[in-house]
């Protein structure tokens, strides 16, 4: 039989008075023989021999630095990461500042001067803490196993207007994304995802099929909304962008046109990233089809549009060192794809007055339920997928 827990206290009680005065050999076998009589990890009776029980009420001293962020604050955390789609803390905390003010406005987060505070002092790796349990819990559908691989920034020109330059807006990386699931027969809907190396600015148009026309046509719909003008696009090797048909229009144009080397998808290493981060992860690798869910994915990417490139702060690569096996990566600060491009200058008076009337239309929160209730109606036109169970009564 096990010594009752009034039994074990006073047992500690009576032998720390001997463990105080005891040599450092004597004080080893005591302790052994606390452990043996009350079954208390070794650890916990050597406490209670050195300090004795802790005060009524109170419990054991916790060990290590006070609690610097309470409830409250992880509570905020929480809803800023909602309305951002769980970004990373390094993202999340760059986008603080403008965030919490406009969760505020629409009521969506109602916090005091002091924990406003805190979160303007809060780190990025104590926000990754916090938020850690509440991430497991609201994984969003849709994220894959595989993910793009590292950079390569080898292209072969086709034609060069103007040298290409990663650092100035207006240099495009595009692709075109296949919804096709598990079969490539027939005729299924695709996202053409053209994506600004320099700023990060992602435009996606849906197109009903493969073909040249199609993908043309998505081309220059997705030109004309960009704030910027372009200066050169970059594609893969695919016939629905390296034909006649684009090159002439190029020409015409004065964009410079590149292609990656064949079978090197990595060459496109950032158009690659946006396929799973904005594309895939949004609306999964299902089979779409017909008009219904064309203009669905439309509608999905009209408001993702607005969250990605003037809500979501994204990090770009500055340099990397490899020490031995070790490779350290350094990113710059966290910023919007549409302060990125303002900042270099690129955005028109006109183009600004639009894209900032869209971010004003609605708050961060009402935004990403917006958002999440049309990527549900779109996952409803899924080939295949099971129609809502009706409510019985």
């Amino acid at each position: 039989m096990g010594v009752k827990a009034d039994s074990k206290r006073d047992v500690a009680e009576r032998m720390r008075e001997r463990y105080l005065k005891a040599s450092r050999a004597g004080k080893g076998r005591l302790l052994d023989e606390l452990v043996a009589l009350t079954g208390y990890h070794r650890g916990h009776a050597q406490r209670l021999l050195r300090h004795g029980p802790p005060r009524a009420g109170l419990g054991l001293v916790r060990a290590g630095r006070p609690v610097a962020y309470g409830p409250r604050v992880t509570a905020a955390l929480e809803v800023a990461a909602e309305a951002t789609g769980w970004v990373c803390g390094k993202r999340l905390k760059a986008s603080l500042p403008r965030l919490v003010p406009a969760l505020e406005a629409e009521g969506a987060l109602r916090i005091t001067a002091e924990t406003r505070e805190q979160l303007s002092g809060i780190s990025a790796a104590t926000i990754d803490r916090k938020l850690a349990a509440a991430k497991r819990r609201a994984k969003p559908r849709g994220i894959p196993t595989t993910k793009p691989g590292s950079l390569l920034k080898s292209q072969i020109p086709i034609r060069t207007h103007t040298p290409w330059d990663e650092q100035a807006p207006g240099f495009l990386e595009i692709d075109l994304v296949a919804h096709c699931g598990e079969t490539t027969a027939g005729e299924y809907c695709c996202t053409l995802d053209a994506v600004d190396v320099a700023t990060g600015w992602t435009e996606r148009e849906p197109v009903p099929n493969r073909g040249q026309a199609a993908v043309f046509g998505a081309l220059e719909l997705v030109r004309a909304r960009t704030p910027f003008p372009w200066l050169g696009i970059d594609s893969d090797n695919g016939g629905e962008f390296v034909n006649a048909h684009l090159l002439r229009y190029c020409r015409a144009e004065e964009l410079t046109f590149t292609r990656c080397r064949a079978y090197h998808k990595n060459d496109q290493a950032h158009v690659e990233q946006k396929n799973y981060s904005a594309v895939r992860q949004l609306v999964g690798y299902g089979r779409y089809e017909g008009e219904a869910a064309l203009g669905q994915m439309g509608r999905v990417y009209d408001l993702s549009r607005v969250q990605l490139n003037g809500v979501l702060p994204v990090m770009k690569l500055v340099s990397k060192e490899r020490e031995g096996a070790r490779v350290r990566k350094r990113y710059d600060t966290p910023t919007t794809p549409y302060e990125r491009a303002l900042a270099a200058g690129a955005v028109g008076a006109e183009a600004r007055a639009a894209f900032e009337a869209l971010l004003g239309e609605r708050g961060p929160m009402a935004l990403k339920r917006r958002l999440d209730a049309e990527v549900e109606r779109l996952w409803r036109l899924e080939v295949g997928a099971r129609p809502p169970v009706a409510a019985v009564g």
